[in-house]
């Protein structure tokens, strides 16, 4: 569907019967197209125009797309997802779980379901994103793609894209990914106002499955789990926004 609408991404080959999904050694297996580019390690502002840019393009070409996918770590999970890693938070940083129980009460209570939904990628990591030669070349790893707010997806860039290494926020790339996203598709006056409570939320979802991770890595294992303190930074971070435009979001 996004390709048929210009978003370059990779594309399941189907097999002679067909299908796209077969089996492979007793497993479940596709081929998938190759995508040119390379993950950028130290992003530009104006690598994050063009990351806004293709996020408001991807938001756009989703209507119509006839599936629908609930966003299985939205609000209503992130409460019994901290309750498994609740009694060991602390021996990450003191006082994370009381922190952690606060900012749940904060986003239960005040958490918008009024703004704009569609499909959304809810993970557009620098990870997920190819640039050759300076330009956006392709979008990867759908896997947590579903339905949800617009301005989370957003959200979940700002925090992706527009923090330093020493988890500074970096207000010029900030800018410049919201410029490339409203070139596209204007946001509305609730998703600006609603921004801040956003960046929070998503801030905490990554959070609680780094924390997760982090306290729970089985013997053996081969991936290195992601330090949470990166998201516990970025969501002390936002705990101190009171408004959008602090995100040099422009009028």
């Amino acid at each position: 569907h996004l390709s048929q609408k210009n978003i370059n991404c990779p594309l399941p080959i189907r097999m002679r019967n067909g299908e796209a999904l077969g089996e492979l050694a007793g497993r479940p297996a596709a081929i998938i197209s190759y995508l040119d580019g390379f993950e950028v390690r130290r992003p530009q502002p104006d690598h994050c125009r063009q990351v806004g840019e293709v996020l408001a393009q991807m938001h756009l070409a989703g209507e119509g797309f006839d599936l629908t996918r609930r966003n299985g770590l939205t609000l209503e999970d992130w409460r019994p997802l901290f309750e498994k890693s609740k009694p060991r938070a602390d021996e990450v940083q003191e006082g994370l779980a009381a922190m952690i129980e606060a900012e749940l009460d904060f986003l239960e209570a005040g958490w918008r379901r009024d703004l704009p939904v569609g499909v959304i990628h809810a993970d557009l990591f620098t990870d997920n994103v190819f640039f050759l030669k300076g330009r956006l070349s392709g979008i990867i790893d759908f896997y947590f793609a579903c339905n949800d707010l617009f301005a989370y997806d957003l959200a979940t860039c700002l925090n992706a894209w527009c923090f330093e290494s020493n988890h500074h926020f970096n207000t010029t790339k900030a800018r410049a990914l919201i410029r490339g996203y409203r070139s596209v598709r204007q946001l509305e006056a609730g998703e600006v106002e609603a921004l801040p409570m956003l960046c929070r939320g998503s801030a905490l979802r990554f959070l609680l499955t780094r924390l997760y991770d982090w306290l729970n890595v089985p013997p053996g294992a081969l991936v290195t789990p992601k330090n949470p303190a990166e998201y516990i930074a970025k969501l002390k971070f936002h705990q101190g926004i009171e408004k959008a435009s602090l995100y040099g979001l422009e009028k």
